[in-house]
C-alpha cells in the first residue's frame, strides 16, 4: 500500500504565493516521478508540473516560469511553489506518483488540496 498526503493549500490574493507539499509513504520501492495536477469543476484535470527521477522537469504553459517544482528523493516528497498566483489557478491541486511497490509500477494519487485565488 501506497499512500500520497498534500498540504498547503488554502486562499491567497492575486500575485500572492503558495507552496505545496506532497508525502509518498508506504510499501514503495523506487519512483520514477512524482507531480502535481489540478481539477475545477466540470473540467478534465491536468498536468501542471511533473519531475522525474533524474530531476527533469515539465510544466504547462499556462504556469511556466510562476510556478517551481522541486523533489526530494531520500525523503519521497514534493513541493510545487507558486509564485504571482492568478485567479484562474483556482483548483483542486492532486499529487501523483508514479512509483513500483509490491503490485509492480503504478500511479498513486493523494485526495487533493484546494487552492483559491481571489481578492
Amino acid at each position: 500500500q501506497v499512500q500520497v498526503l498534500e498540504s498547503g493549500g488554502g486562499l491567497v490574493q492575486p500575485g500572492g504565493s503558495l507552496r505545496l507539499s506532497c508525502a509518498a509513504s508506504g510499501r514503495i520501492s523506487s519512483i520514477n516521478s512524482m507531480g502535481w495536477h489540478r481539477q475545477v469543476p466540470g473540467k478534465q484535470r491536468e498536468l501542471v508540473a511533473v519531475i522525474a527521477t533524474g530531476g527533469s522537469t515539465r510544466y504547462v504553459d499556462s504556469v511556466k516560469g510562476r510556478f517551481t517544482i522541486s523533489r526530494d528523493a531520500a525523503k519521497n516528497t514534493v513541493t510545487l511553489q507558486m509564485n504571482s498566483l492568478k485567479p484562474e489557478d483556482t483548483a483542486v491541486y492532486y499529487c501523483n506518483v508514479n512509483a513500483y511497490s509490491d503490485i509492480g509500477l503504478a500511479t498513486f494519487w493523494g485526495r487533493g488540496t484546494q487552492v483559491t485565488v481571489s481578492s
